[in-house]
């Protein structure tokens, strides 16, 4: 099925596109502040995580610090939302930073590195239940995801991912005045584009908003396990 959702339109493919199947991936969320004194060691791992080829390593800057005198130059509310909900679909009610989350199921402290090293590698051992195809066209890139895990698929959202991969900052205020440090793989926009079934193959044209990377994110519903994401860029 074709969709068209935001960032997505029906598809117009070119006839000189090229077709990539996607590898597996690991996607690891760090929820991270620059008002936070113990984010900065999680944000120099995050850089290194986005150096790989095998993990897709993304930034998202909560707002719930803001408060103490530095507001976060790239948080947003929706994504200290998105950290409540990871929190209550594992049954607790607390938010802290930092915070990664390893396709969508493993929570670690972020600036724990050997933890978050081995359950990224528990992850990685583990095939992902959704595939995908790329083609590059005129207009950006055709998606075709397709489920190829055993029995049936779990009620799913396929999501569209924007992110800056670098952005330097100067902290004059709060606990992490005098600071200046890169961020890498800034989020600014998190989109949930469509439901997915998995009983046929979705189909969508994704047309780049920004001159910047974009990430195609499948999910289980209920802010479950990640099942299959590919980078585009």
């Amino acid at each position: 099925m074709t969709h068209r959702f935001g960032l997505l339109c029906a598809a117009t493919l070119a006839a000189s596109s090229t077709a990539a199947l996607a590898e597996e991936t690991v996607v690891v969320e760090l929820f991270t502040s620059q008002g936070c004194s113990s984010c900065p060691p999680a944000d120099s791992f995050l850089a290194e995580l986005a150096e790989r080829d095998d993990i897709i390593a993304l930034a998202l800057h909560v707002d719930y610090w803001d408060y103490i005198g530095w507001a976060d130059t790239f948080a947003q509310p929706a994504f200290t939302q998105r950290q409540h909900a990871y929190s209550y679909a594992a049954g607790s009610t607390v938010v802290y930073t930092p915070q990664m989350v390893i396709d969508g199921i493993d929570h670690v402290v972020g600036n724990r590195v050997m933890e978050a090293a081995e359950a990224i590698a528990a992850r990685r051992s583990a095939p992902n239940p959704v595939s995908f195809e790329i083609e590059d066209n005129a207009e950006g890139w055709h998606v075709s995801a397709s489920w190829i895990g055993q029995g049936q698929a779990p009620a799913m959202v396929v999501q569209v991912v924007t992110y800056s991969p670098h952005e330097q900052v100067e902290i004059t205020r709060g606990e992490n005045a005098g600071l200046t440090t890169t961020y890498h793989n800034v989020v600014r926009s998190w989109q949930v584009v469509a439901n997915w079934s998995g009983a046929t193959s979705f189909e969508a044209q994704v047309v780049p908003q920004e001159d910047m990377p974009h990430v195609v994110i499948v999910q289980a519903d209920g802010y479950g396990q990640i099942l299959g994401a590919y980078r585009l860029d």
